[in-house]
Protein backbone atom coordinates (compact mmCIF):
# COMPACT_ATOMS: atom_id res chain seq x y z
CA UNK A 1 0.00 0.00 0.00
CA UNK A 2 2.88 2.34 0.78
CA UNK A 3 4.36 1.67 -2.66
CA UNK A 4 1.06 2.47 -4.37
CA UNK A 5 0.70 5.61 -2.29
CA UNK A 6 4.21 6.82 -3.10
CA UNK A 7 3.68 6.16 -6.80
CA UNK A 8 0.42 8.11 -6.66
CA UNK A 9 2.16 11.04 -4.98
CA UNK A 10 4.95 11.02 -7.59
CA UNK A 11 2.44 10.93 -10.45
CA UNK A 12 0.51 13.85 -8.95
CA UNK A 13 3.73 15.81 -8.49
CA UNK A 14 4.78 15.12 -12.08
CA UNK A 15 1.41 16.21 -13.45
CA UNK A 16 1.51 19.32 -11.27
CA UNK A 17 4.98 20.08 -12.67
CA UNK A 18 3.75 19.69 -16.25
CA UNK A 19 0.78 21.93 -15.51
CA UNK A 20 3.03 24.57 -14.00
CA UNK A 21 5.30 24.53 -17.04
CA UNK A 22 2.30 24.75 -19.36
CA UNK A 23 1.11 27.87 -17.52
CA UNK A 24 4.67 29.22 -17.62
CA UNK A 25 4.80 28.63 -21.40
CA UNK A 26 1.43 30.34 -21.81
CA UNK A 27 2.74 33.36 -19.94
CA UNK A 28 5.77 33.43 -22.24
CA UNK A 29 3.61 33.48 -25.37
CA UNK A 30 1.46 36.24 -23.91
CA UNK A 31 4.33 38.64 -23.23
CA UNK A 32 6.85 37.74 -25.96
CA UNK A 33 5.36 40.17 -28.49
CA UNK A 34 4.59 42.94 -26.00
CA UNK A 35 6.97 45.91 -25.62
CA UNK A 36 9.46 46.69 -24.27
CA UNK A 37 11.78 44.45 -26.29
CA UNK A 38 15.01 43.64 -24.49
CA UNK A 39 17.26 43.42 -27.56
CA UNK A 40 20.53 43.99 -25.73
CA UNK A 41 19.82 41.28 -23.18
CA UNK A 42 18.66 38.97 -25.97
CA UNK A 43 21.95 39.45 -27.87
CA UNK A 44 23.92 38.89 -24.68
CA UNK A 45 22.07 35.65 -24.02
CA UNK A 46 22.67 34.49 -27.59
CA UNK A 47 26.39 34.99 -26.99
CA UNK A 48 26.27 33.24 -23.62
CA UNK A 49 24.27 30.28 -24.95
CA UNK A 50 25.71 29.94 -28.45
CA UNK A 51 29.35 30.96 -28.30
CA UNK A 52 30.10 29.30 -24.99
CA UNK A 53 28.48 26.04 -26.06
CA UNK A 54 30.14 25.93 -29.47
CA UNK A 55 33.40 24.23 -28.47
CA UNK A 56 31.61 21.50 -26.54
CA UNK A 57 29.22 20.88 -29.43
CA UNK A 58 32.04 20.81 -32.00
CA UNK A 59 34.12 18.31 -30.02
CA UNK A 60 31.08 16.11 -29.39
CA UNK A 61 30.05 16.17 -33.06
CA UNK A 62 33.56 15.33 -34.26
CA UNK A 63 33.81 12.34 -31.93
CA UNK A 64 30.34 11.13 -32.95
CA UNK A 65 31.35 11.16 -36.62
CA UNK A 66 34.57 9.28 -35.90
CA UNK A 67 32.98 6.65 -33.68
CA UNK A 68 29.94 6.06 -35.88
CA UNK A 69 32.13 5.49 -38.93
CA UNK A 70 34.69 3.31 -37.16
CA UNK A 71 31.96 1.14 -35.61
CA UNK A 72 29.94 0.78 -38.83
CA UNK A 73 32.84 0.20 -41.20
CA UNK A 74 33.56 -3.50 -40.36
CA UNK A 75 29.90 -4.47 -40.76
CA UNK A 76 29.56 -2.71 -44.11
CA UNK A 77 32.79 -4.32 -45.32
CA UNK A 78 31.43 -7.73 -44.32
CA UNK A 79 28.33 -7.21 -46.46
CA UNK A 80 30.23 -5.54 -49.31
CA UNK A 81 28.37 -2.27 -48.83
CA UNK A 82 31.21 0.07 -47.89
CA UNK A 83 30.19 2.48 -50.66
CA UNK A 84 27.00 3.15 -48.68
CA UNK A 85 28.95 4.55 -45.76
CA UNK A 86 28.48 8.28 -46.66
CA UNK A 87 24.75 7.77 -47.27
CA UNK A 88 24.21 5.94 -43.98
CA UNK A 89 26.26 8.29 -41.84
CA UNK A 90 24.88 11.44 -43.48
CA UNK A 91 21.24 10.46 -43.11
CA UNK A 92 21.71 9.15 -39.57
CA UNK A 93 23.47 12.28 -38.35
CA UNK A 94 21.23 14.82 -40.05
CA UNK A 95 17.95 13.12 -39.25
CA UNK A 96 18.43 12.00 -35.66
CA UNK A 97 21.86 11.69 -34.08
CA UNK A 98 23.01 15.27 -34.61
CA UNK A 99 19.89 17.07 -33.29
CA UNK A 100 19.28 14.73 -30.35
CA UNK A 101 22.87 14.49 -29.09
CA UNK A 102 23.39 18.23 -29.48
CA UNK A 103 20.14 18.94 -27.62
CA UNK A 104 21.14 16.60 -24.78
CA UNK A 105 24.56 18.23 -24.52
CA UNK A 106 22.95 21.67 -24.46
CA UNK A 107 20.38 20.51 -21.90
CA UNK A 108 23.23 19.59 -19.58
CA UNK A 109 25.01 22.88 -20.04
CA UNK A 110 22.31 25.46 -20.81
CA UNK A 111 19.31 24.25 -18.79
CA UNK A 112 21.42 23.73 -15.67
CA UNK A 113 23.15 27.09 -16.16
CA UNK A 114 19.89 28.98 -16.57
CA UNK A 115 18.31 27.15 -13.65
CA UNK A 116 21.25 27.90 -11.37
CA UNK A 117 21.50 31.54 -12.48
CA UNK A 118 17.82 32.38 -12.06
CA UNK A 119 17.64 30.27 -8.92
CA UNK A 120 20.46 32.22 -7.29
CA UNK A 121 18.73 35.46 -8.31
CA UNK A 122 15.50 34.24 -6.71
CA UNK A 123 17.26 33.15 -3.52
CA UNK A 124 19.14 36.44 -3.17
CA UNK A 125 15.86 38.31 -3.85
CA UNK A 126 17.18 40.05 -6.97
CA UNK A 127 14.01 39.09 -8.86
CA UNK A 128 11.89 40.54 -6.08
CA UNK A 129 13.94 43.75 -6.22
CA UNK A 130 13.31 44.00 -9.98
CA UNK A 131 9.57 43.68 -9.39
CA UNK A 132 9.65 46.39 -6.73
CA UNK A 133 11.66 48.75 -8.96
CA UNK A 134 9.07 48.49 -11.74
CA UNK A 135 11.08 46.23 -14.07
CA UNK A 136 9.35 43.19 -15.50
CA UNK A 137 11.69 40.35 -14.47
CA UNK A 138 9.81 37.78 -16.56
CA UNK A 139 10.28 39.87 -19.71
CA UNK A 140 13.93 40.64 -18.98
CA UNK A 141 15.10 37.30 -17.59
CA UNK A 142 12.85 34.60 -19.00
CA UNK A 143 11.73 35.77 -22.44
CA UNK A 144 15.22 36.69 -23.61
CA UNK A 145 16.69 33.36 -22.52
CA UNK A 146 13.99 31.25 -24.12
CA UNK A 147 14.21 33.19 -27.39
CA UNK A 148 18.00 32.84 -27.35
CA UNK A 149 17.82 29.06 -26.95
CA UNK A 150 15.21 28.81 -29.72
CA UNK A 151 17.49 30.73 -32.08
CA UNK A 152 20.87 29.27 -31.14
CA UNK A 153 20.12 25.57 -30.83
CA UNK A 154 19.41 25.01 -34.57
CA UNK A 155 22.67 26.82 -35.36
CA UNK A 156 24.54 24.59 -32.92
CA UNK A 157 22.92 21.54 -34.51
CA UNK A 158 24.12 22.64 -37.95
CA UNK A 159 27.65 23.06 -36.62
CA UNK A 160 27.51 19.64 -34.95
CA UNK A 161 26.22 17.97 -38.13
CA UNK A 162 28.93 19.56 -40.27
CA UNK A 163 31.74 18.60 -37.88
CA UNK A 164 30.37 15.06 -37.46
CA UNK A 165 30.31 14.59 -41.23
CA UNK A 166 33.85 15.96 -41.43
CA UNK A 167 34.98 13.44 -38.80
CA UNK A 168 33.36 10.61 -40.76
CA UNK A 169 34.94 11.84 -44.00
CA UNK A 170 38.32 11.98 -42.28
CA UNK A 171 38.08 8.29 -41.32
CA UNK A 172 37.06 7.30 -44.85
CA UNK A 173 39.86 9.41 -46.29
CA UNK A 174 42.48 7.75 -44.09
CA UNK A 175 41.22 4.15 -44.09
CA UNK A 176 39.42 3.98 -47.43
CA UNK A 177 41.29 6.57 -49.52
CA UNK A 178 37.99 8.32 -50.33
CA UNK A 179 38.44 12.00 -51.14
CA UNK A 180 36.57 14.61 -49.13
CA UNK A 181 34.91 15.91 -52.28
CA UNK A 182 33.55 12.50 -53.23
CA UNK A 183 32.39 11.85 -49.69
CA UNK A 184 30.43 15.09 -49.34
CA UNK A 185 29.00 14.84 -52.87
CA UNK A 186 27.67 11.39 -51.97
CA UNK A 187 26.22 12.68 -48.69
CA UNK A 188 24.46 15.63 -50.35
CA UNK A 189 23.07 13.37 -53.09
CA UNK A 190 21.59 11.09 -50.43
CA UNK A 191 19.98 13.89 -48.42
CA UNK A 192 16.66 15.47 -49.35
CA UNK A 193 14.35 18.16 -47.99
CA UNK A 194 12.47 15.41 -46.20
CA UNK A 195 15.59 14.82 -44.13
CA UNK A 196 16.51 18.45 -43.47
CA UNK A 197 13.15 20.09 -42.74
CA UNK A 198 11.94 17.83 -39.87
CA UNK A 199 15.39 17.88 -38.27
CA UNK A 200 15.53 21.68 -38.43
CA UNK A 201 11.98 22.15 -37.16
CA UNK A 202 12.46 19.89 -34.16
CA UNK A 203 15.70 21.73 -33.31
CA UNK A 204 13.61 24.86 -32.67
CA UNK A 205 11.33 22.86 -30.38
CA UNK A 206 14.36 21.42 -28.60
CA UNK A 207 15.62 24.94 -27.96
CA UNK A 208 12.23 26.00 -26.63
CA UNK A 209 12.07 23.03 -24.24
CA UNK A 210 15.59 23.62 -22.91
CA UNK A 211 15.01 27.33 -22.33
CA UNK A 212 11.54 26.82 -20.86
CA UNK A 213 12.56 24.15 -18.37
CA UNK A 214 15.70 25.97 -17.25
CA UNK A 215 13.83 29.24 -16.74
CA UNK A 216 10.88 27.58 -15.01
CA UNK A 217 12.98 25.67 -12.51
CA UNK A 218 15.14 28.70 -11.74
CA UNK A 219 12.35 31.28 -11.64
CA UNK A 220 10.37 29.29 -9.08
CA UNK A 221 13.38 28.06 -7.15
CA UNK A 222 12.79 27.46 -3.45
CA UNK A 223 14.70 29.41 -0.86
CA UNK A 224 18.17 28.34 0.18
CA UNK A 225 21.35 27.23 -1.54
CA UNK A 226 20.05 23.65 -1.65
CA UNK A 227 17.14 24.88 -3.74
CA UNK A 228 19.53 26.31 -6.35
CA UNK A 229 21.33 23.00 -6.72
CA UNK A 230 18.03 21.13 -6.93
CA UNK A 231 16.74 23.56 -9.55
CA UNK A 232 19.82 23.05 -11.74
CA UNK A 233 19.71 19.27 -11.33
CA UNK A 234 16.00 18.82 -12.00
CA UNK A 235 16.20 21.20 -14.97
CA UNK A 236 18.66 18.85 -16.70
CA UNK A 237 16.65 15.71 -15.92
CA UNK A 238 13.28 17.16 -16.90
CA UNK A 239 14.64 18.81 -20.06
CA UNK A 240 16.25 15.55 -21.19
CA UNK A 241 13.01 13.62 -20.70
CA UNK A 242 10.97 16.22 -22.57
CA UNK A 243 13.51 16.25 -25.41
CA UNK A 244 12.90 12.55 -26.05
CA UNK A 245 9.15 13.12 -25.93
CA UNK A 246 9.36 16.04 -28.39
CA UNK A 247 11.63 13.99 -30.64
CA UNK A 248 9.12 11.14 -30.70
CA UNK A 249 6.22 13.46 -31.44
CA UNK A 250 8.01 15.24 -34.30
CA UNK A 251 9.09 11.96 -35.90
CA UNK A 252 5.59 10.53 -35.47
CA UNK A 253 3.93 13.58 -37.04
CA UNK A 254 6.47 13.68 -39.88
CA UNK A 255 5.79 9.99 -40.58
CA UNK A 256 2.06 10.68 -40.79
CA UNK A 257 2.62 13.46 -43.35
CA UNK A 258 4.87 11.20 -45.42
CA UNK A 259 2.13 8.56 -45.55
CA UNK A 260 -0.52 11.04 -46.80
Amino acid sequence: MRTIGSIRVQVVQFLDEIGGMAAFAGRFFRVVFQPPYEFREFIRQCYQIGNRSLLLVVVTGFIIGLVLTLQSRPTLIEFGALSWMPNMVGISIVREIGPVITALICAGRIASGIGAELGSMRVTEQIDAMEVSGTNPFKFLVTTRILATILMLPLLVLFADAIALFGSALVENIKGAMSFRLYFNTVFDALSYGDLVPATVKSFFFGFVIGLVGCYKGYYCKKGTAGVGKAANTAVVLASLLLFFVDFMTVFIADIFYDL
